[in-house]
């Protein structure tokens, strides 16, 4: 009889420890509180780096965008000069032209329609060369801004 009281107390004793694994969520046991420190530790980490990451690339995506923007518009900014410096060189050309037709007509007589056109070619050329002046100075300008922008933010 006393085997299978001793026998009772161990299956008690076995039954309360299953009891006790039962208690304790799946994957744990009751000696597991330094893991589940650690691993409450690698979280909080591991949100604390996620968050970093967030942040980066949102801070990326605004640069980008910020650089793409100013990219376009320089590229905008240089296909309005080049069309301007195209009219400039045609408008050079018609000038040359009217002065070696105004030259001619000087030496074999002067011809009033000639002088005119020689006149308004020389204003067009002009005209020309100061609106290409002034998308050059637009281009110089749109690049100066951003630097002169960013000189308050990097000395504070």
């Amino acid at each position: 009889m006393s085997d299978i009281s001793i026998l009772e107390s161990r299956i008690t004793a076995a039954l309360d420890r299953i009891r006790q694994g039962l208690d304790v969520p799946t994957g744990q046991t009751a000696a597991d509180p330094a893991l589940q420190a650690a691993l409450e530790v690698e979280r909080a980490q591991n949100a604390e780096l996620i968050e970093r990451v967030r942040v980066l690339k949102d801070r990326q995506d605004t640069q980008v965008a910020h650089l793409t923007a100013r990219a376009e518009s320089q590229s905008k900014q240089l296909m309005q000069l080049d069309a301007e410096l195209q009219q400039l060189r045609a408008s050079n050309v018609q000038l040359r032209d009217m002065n070696t037709k105004l030259r001619d007509a000087v030496t074999t007589g002067l011809a009033p329609e000639l002088l005119d056109a020689a006149v308004t070619a020389e204003i067009e050329a002009l005209s020309a060369q100061r609106t290409a002046d002034a998308a050059e100075v637009d281009a110089i300008l749109a690049e100066l801004t951003p630097l002169i922008e960013e000189t308050p933010h990097a000395a504070g």
